[in-house]
């Protein structure tokens, strides 16, 4: 998955667990930039008395870099707060909930938002919002009969135009998880795996399950450099580079009570820019230390993006299928396609028209050129293209049948519905190598390479864009029912 249970030790804790994290310009108004990061991988709708919620002990943060050096110019911290009416009862809710306010509500959530500016630990704080509803989760027609209008209700604007959103969300990442942990087989061609299988139509892993999403939107000004207006795509100042983190205090004591006391500076144990990093191309031993460290020093894990242990995989996984890339692999080059897709942005002059680098840096950041504007409308038709549809492959788009890339797709920050594991399947398996060296030939399968599988709720036309919740009452893991 993008970052689910990406790392032995944040496996242990999903309330502080990064899952996704996408960056656009806004469809509905592209003067302004949505992030969304989501948390909590793989929820349970029907999870209750206690059902999922942000973590009270969890410093939540979407962290900017306008200046290329690795490190955050632009913070937004959120922090959450739970209140229980009635102690005296087990249950979330005692009737149906019908407004945020509801007496029949029980256990809630609100928010703060603070805006940072300069170092996240020492910089200029200014609160842009405190005491913010969340959502209930959606229980079911009893319970939250009424869920849209719930959900709509917990979208805050903050003024100066901001707006916020932080609450359950329908899982948007779309992956075969039970096919591709069994030994990276891929469905639609598994019958080259080498322990062979009939084809079969992807199974969407997450159907049926929510996270919890962090939602802002903002004016672009707010977080370039100097405030810059990104109208020029090859001005370096367009580019913004994004990621999101948790963080936990360094002291934990459990008392006799049951109280929990929590003291000490912030510690990170989560982060999340570019989709599937830590999940995939990061070695196992270094995947905690990797959720440790900021951006700026992913210098120290180049060798995993120079010679990605899944290059060799598949080569071995696919016998046959891959052989101009068992050969790249053998021969120990650096795959300098990656670290320019992924750690540094791609420079201009590779792709025509195109460059979303913010200086030299290796990091891992969700690199996002604000100057280029949207491809597609905010509507239903518009931000849910079919399964098929070559615009889910964003800038990768380039090397399918049509060859347009949408210059606003991924790796140029992240749309909701772009297919991110086929994209970084495809260019891991050779097929951006040649941006970097043309005498290479990828193999035919690189192009072809996806996993079947699509999101099974549409995404909203409106911001957070990502789906409603599932609901508990009722939903569907079963992967017959697709």
């Amino acid at each position: 998955m993008s970052s689910h249970r990406e790392a032995p030790s944040i496996s242990k804790d999903p309330v502080a667990d990064n899952t996704d994290l996408y960056a656009f310009v806004d469809p509905a108004d592209p003067s302004k930039v949505t992030i969304l990061a989501n948390f909590i991988p793989l929820e349970e709708p029907a999870g209750g008395p206690n059902f999922f919620q942000f973590g009270d002990d969890v410093l939540y943060e979407i962290l900017i870099d306008n200046d290329g050096d690795g490190v955050e110019d632009v913070t937004y911290q959120f922090r959450f707060k739970t209140t229980t009416q009635n102690p005296g009862t087990f249950l979330y809710n005692t009737g149906p909930i019908g407004s945020l306010t509801d007496s029949n509500w029980n256990v809630r959530q609100m928010y703060s938002v603070t805006k940072v500016l300069g170092p996240r630990r020492t910089g200029a704080t200014s609160v842009l919002g405190a005491d913010l509803p969340t959502p209930p989760v959606r229980i079911g027609p009893r319970s939250t009969p009424n869920y849209p209008v719930l959900a709509s209700a917990a979208v805050n604007d903050l003024g100066a135009g901001v707006k916020t959103f932080a609450g359950q969300r329908g899982e948007g990442f779309y992956v075969d998880l039970g096919s591709i942990f069994d030994l990276g087989a891929l469905r639609p061609f598994q019958h080259l795996h080498v322990i062979p299988l009939p084809d079969a139509p992807g199974v969407n892993g997450t159907k049926g399950f929510n996270v919890h999403t962090i939602a802002i939107q903002v004016p672009k000004t707010d977080l370039t450099r100097g405030e810059f207006n990104p109208t020029d795509p090859a001005d370096a100042r367009s580019v913004i580079g994004v990621w999101s983190a948790a963080s936990r205090r360094k002291a934990m004591v459990r008392e006799k009570d049951a109280r929990v006391v929590q003291t000490g500076p912030w510690v990170q144990v989560s982060r999340l820019g570019e989709p599937l990093i830590n999940e995939v191309v990061i070695e196992l031993g270094e995947k905690d230390l990797w959720n440790s460290r900021p951006p700026a020093g992913d210098s120290q894990f180049l060798d995993d993006y120079a010679q990605p242990g899944l290059q060799t995989l598949l080569a071995i996984l696919y016998p046959g299928v891959f052989p101009n890339l068992a050969a790249l692999a053998k021969s120990g080059k650096t795959r300098a396609d990656l670290i320019a897709i992924l750690l540094t942005g791609i420079p201009p002059g590779v792709i025509t028209g195109f460059q979303n680098s913010n200086g030299p840096t290796q990091a891992d950041e969700l690199r996002l050129n604000l100057a280029f504007a949207p491809t597609y409308d905010a509507t239903d038709s518009g931000i849910n293209p079919p399964g098929d549809s070559n615009k889910r492959f964003g800038i990768l788009r380039a090397f399918t049948a049509d060859g347009l890339p949408d210059l606003d797709g991924f790796p140029n920050g992240r749309r909701v519905f772009d297919n991110v594991t086929a994209i970084e399947l495809r260019a891991i398996a050779g097929l951006t190598f040649p941006l970097v060296d043309n005498t290479f030939t990828p193999d035919g399968a690189a192009g072809l390479l996806l996993d079947g599988t699509k999101e099974d709720l549409p995404f909203l036309p409106t911001f957070p864009y990502l789906a409603l919740p599932y609901e508990g009452f009722e939903h569907e893991h079963d992967p017959e029912d697709e």
